[in-house]
């Protein structure tokens, strides 16, 4: 049983390297490996019918070659989805191999950042050198299909799982933009993407953003931090579209630029409570800081956003963010396959919650488009556009 804890969202921007699985957990801490054997007593549910309904099947369905394994994975996945939780959901062994490369910022895919809401999802950028830049998508575009998979109102996990393919092999999506619709087909590619990327800019402002709470993200953030505070006046931490991901890493992050108390705790359905406390590493307990976030900024995200804001350590510019204030686990099946189950809340260090509610930002500005945003991985390029780092910046000396 995979039992890391993940924090991840459902409307959230990942980079689908495809992509960065968003959504991980808090989608999240990451699981350790236990033995699934005797994890909880269990009453109160009838397998009857179920095995009635197997052995039916078996017995008297009108094509004798029945494929045992996929019927295992249908009844799995049927049995997840009753639940109506959109964050717990059942993966294929290889489903979930895809998603715990992309837990490491490894996969294969395409190479694009992806926003979602109940809509379709949008591009918001493409990963330099990517299949998806030399196929000439577009911040902005909409992906309406993934081969004759409608992705209207899909989470991240489950755009990640669709897009993502083993290297050499050929995706077709259905294209979305400006009012005309077009089809285009990508060859996908063993893709590395670091989960944070920093520049200075302005009047020494250290710009930091972070994609996605990964495996590797807190010593990609103590890096960049390290090379970009000496001579900083301030920082901007820009966590739009950042889907969630590990607790932990959430938990270091914070620990950055607070010198002590709670990040924020846990609950299980018991009641019992599990604080997280500061850590013991601050590179900027005092310098100026602003966070900008937006509706698909969730789960890991919202925890750092949310803490920083209570702690009175930042200003929360931007959008109200998306609101998903459960954690999952991965508990690995005998297979291989993964039950990514929704296993506890998360509250901030006030004791309140943002489920469904999401963060109000101090200082509320919009983005009039998707493609306004500064892109940190093209650090020449201008923000002038970018009203909500603007707003950010005008909060800091300098």
């Amino acid at each position: 049983m995979n039992r890391r804890a993940a924090l991840r969202g459902g409307a959230v921007l990942a980079v689908i390297i495809v992509g960065f699985v968003a959504g991980v957990y808090t989608d999240q801490a990451f699981p350790e490996y236990l033995p699934y054997f005797g994890h909880r007593s269990v009453s109160g549910v009838d397998l009857t019918e179920l095995q009635q309904a197997v052995r039916l099947v078996q017995a008297d369905y009108v094509d004798g070659s029945i494929d045992t394994k996929k019927l295992s994975h249908g009844t799995v996945q049927g049995l997840i989805t009753s639940l109506g939780d959109p964050f717990s959901a059942y993966f294929d062994p290889e489903q979930y191999k895809r998603l715990q490369q992309s837990y490491n910022g490894r996969y294969s895919g395409i190479g694009i950042y992806l926003s979602f809401t109940t809509g379709y999802p949008v591009i918001t950028g493409t990963v330099p050198g990517s299949p998806a830049a030399a196929a000439g998508l577009q911040a902005g575009d909409e992906i309406v299909k993934v081969g004759d998979k409608d992705m209207k109102g899909v989470t991240s996990d489950q755009a990640t799982t669709l897009i993502q393919g083993p290297d050499g092999t050929k995706v077709t999506m259905e294209i979305s933009r400006s009012g005309r619709t077009f089809s285009v087909t990508i060859t996908r590619a063993e893709i590395k993407v670091p989960t944070v990327r920093s520049a200075v800019i302005a009047n020494h402002i250290l710009y930091v953003r972070i994609y996605q709470f990964g495996t590797d993200t807190s010593t990609e953030f103590a890096s960049a931090l390290s090379s970009g505070l000496p001579g900083a006046v301030g920082i901007v931490l820009d966590l739009r579209g950042d889907p969630g991901g590990f607790i932990t890493a959430a938990d270091d992050v914070i620990t950055q630029f607070v010198a002590g108390g709670e990040t924020f705790e846990l609950r299980d359905r018991a009641g019992n409570v599990e604080k997280h406390m500061v850590g013991a590493k601050h590179a900027a307990p005092t310098l100026p800081l602003a966070v900008i976030a937006d509706a698909n900024s969730a789960s890991a995200s919202e925890i750092v956003a949310g803490s920083l804001q209570v702690h009175q350590r930042a200003k929360l510019v931007g959008t109200k963010t998306y609101g998903k204030g459960s954690v999952q686990q991965d508990f690995q099946l005998a297979d291989g396959a993964d039950i990514h189950l929704t296993v506890k809340r998360w509250y901030l260090p006030d004791g309140q919650t943002i489920d469904h509610k999401g963060l109000q930002p101090d200082v509320p500005v919009t983005l009039a488009s998707a493609t306004d945003a500064f892109d940190v991985a093209s650090p020449t390029q201008s923000y002038a556009k970018d009203t909500q780092l603007n707003a950010a910046l005008t909060l800091l000396p300098g």
